[in-house]
């Protein structure tokens, strides 16, 4: 009996030591997440499918030998020249624009894909590889970086821009945007300006240019002035740059017909002696601007032509009736741009400047009729643009209030002009 109990008793140890084991909780298996290496695109195409050539175009370089080279059928090519012309223009690559041509990795080495770069951000892709090819624009991904800038003017605004490492087209568009408040001929050392603004990076590291100024300030002979875009004119969708007290920044009239960074050589003066003619009074009605052959001369106001002619000592010249009021005349010219009867607005190009007529050195001679007179345009109080109407001054004022505190905290950096390194030369006999 004893043994039987030892036996029942040795054969339970035995099950209790079998289910223990068995009910032992199973080793977990390490899970190992496969992730998928995907292509890396570049104007939409896995490069690595291809066999890549990069190049730029020539002197004598046009689409249909590049192509033909490229082992391309000229059927195919007289395809995208006829069908997609407002696309892709064969006719207008131009030397020194950069294109892409993906080739099939095949022993034919056929293009079938063609890449090209219009500018830093747009492209143009023609896709060859169907029967039927195809053409579309593209862009490349941008980010926009804001930007504020402050700066004291020591010599010129351009000069005080390039010192703080801004791109030049931001100085245009300041020039433009006080065109009718400031006079930047006549800017003063230790004028000041602020500006907000983005500017466009490639691939967060490619400069792309600059985006619009979003606000900007003026200090000239200690007056401020600040800028502010707003569309005040829904109807047209015109937007405008108006100051810190809902005033218009644009006049009727520009300041000047030629562009920022010009030099104002003469002066209208009714008493001018001239030593050539014996220092008799030779009254100069006209206010000249020097500027190299060449240089685009702008209308200073909306108008039609009513000249555009070559006469006597004014040479080739252009002239504009704006109203009842007033008129002007732009002399010197190398060539017009415009016709009589032509009607054309303010800042379009008109002519070109030149040296024909009556003339010392290459300039535009400015004249400003008012009611039939001609008059010192830098001396008349020129109409303004109409303020921002009452019922959306409010909402301006909102909008320009972010704006304002953010360029008030902007800080004015003075870089001073350097004086060039004298430079040591050595020579060897």
């Amino acid at each position: 009996m004893q043994k039987i109990f030892g036996a029942i008793l040795m054969l339970a140890v035995l099950a209790a030591s079998c289910k223990q084991t068995n009910e032992q909780p199973e080793e977990e298996v390490a899970k190992v997440e496969v992730i998928e290496k995907l292509p890396v695109l570049h104007y939409g195409f896995n490069l690595e499918e291809f066999n890549v050539v990069h190049d730029t175009v020539r002197n004598g370089d046009s689409f249909g030998e590049l192509m033909l080279k490229n082992k391309v059928d000229y059927p195919k090519i007289a395809q995208i020249s006829e069908n997609y012309r407002d696309t892709f223009d064969v006719r207008k690559i131009r030397v020194g624009k950069p294109y892409i041509i993906l080739k099939s990795k095949d022993t034919s080495e056929v293009a079938e894909v063609f890449i090209y770069q219009n500018d830093k951000i747009n492209y143009t892709v023609v896709d060859l590889r169907d029967t039927a090819a195809v053409a579309y624009k593209n862009k490349k991904k941008v980010t926009l970086r804001e930007r504020e800038v402050g700066g004291v003017i020591n010599s010129s605004l351009s000069e005080a821009m390039d010192n703080l490492g801004v791109d030049y087209t931001v100085t245009l568009s300041l020039s433009e945007i006080y065109a009718w408040t400031i006079d930047f001929f006549r800017l003063e050392k230790g004028d000041k300006f602020k500006v907000i603004f983005d500017e466009r990076y490639i691939n967060d590291t490619i400069y792309a240019g600059r985006g619009p100024i979003k606000a900007a300030l003026f200090e000239h002979k200690g007056k401020t002035v600040y800028a502010f875009p707003y569309v005040a004119d829904s109807v047209n969708n015109i937007l405008d740059y108006f100051d810190q007290d809902a005033n218009n920044l644009r006049s009727t009239f520009l300041r000047a017909p030629i562009k920022f960074g010009y030099r104002l050589s003469s002066r209208y003066n009714l008493k001018r002696r001239i030593a050539y003619y014996g220092y008799k009074v030779r009254p100069h009605k006209g206010t000249d601007y020097a500027a190299p052959v060449g240089t685009p001369i702008v209308a200073t106001a909306d108008g039609t032509v009513t000249e555009s002619t070559r006469r006597g000592g004014n040479g080739k010249y252009v002239k504009i009736k704006h109203n009842g009021t007033y008129s002007t005349q732009y002399l010197h010219m190398k060539a017009q741009k415009v016709k009589r009867g032509e009607f054309v607005r303010q800042g379009d190009v008109i002519g070109w400047v030149g040296m024909t007529g009556n003339t010392g050195g290459p300039h535009v001679c400015y004249r400003f009729w008012k009611n039939g007179r001609q008059v010192d345009p830098l001396k008349e109080k020129l109409p303004e643009a109409d303020p921002i109407a009452d019922s959306l001054r409010m909402d301006y004022m909102a909008h320009i209030s972010p704006l304002k505190e953010q360029l008030d905290c902007i800080e004015f950096i003075d870089i001073a002009p350097t004086e060039p390194e004298e430079t040591l030369i050595s020579y060897t006999q």
